[in-house]
């Protein structure tokens, strides 16, 4: 993440974007992934996840569990990570 105020205030409405979808499910998948990959992030990934944070929930968990195709918009680097689902961890 940058030392850009902007950029972090950013980064930090996501996570909170994330974490807050309304499903614990949803909550787990959108906030586990921008914990775990998030701090890799430059300005264009946090584009990319901003602009899934605008989707439907539904839509987005098809996509990563391969049950519907990935529109080209969101396809590449990020929701391959996103498919491989290692960064769900549930707390018991």
């Amino acid at each position: 993440m940058a030392d850009n105020p902007d950029l972090t205030q950013r980064f930090a409405k996501a996570k909170f974007r994330a974490w807050h979808r309304g499903t614990r499910e949803a909550d787990y998948t959108f906030g586990g992934f921008f914990d775990r990959y998030s701090g890799e992030w430059g300005e264009a990934e946090l584009v990319w996840f901003e602009a899934l944070l605008e989707e439907d929930d539904v839509d987005v968990m098809a996509w990563m569990l391969k049950t519907a195709a990935v529109p080209e918009q969101f396809a590449g680097p990020q929701m391959d990570a996103m498919q491989r689902l290692d960064f769900v961890d549930i707390p018991r």
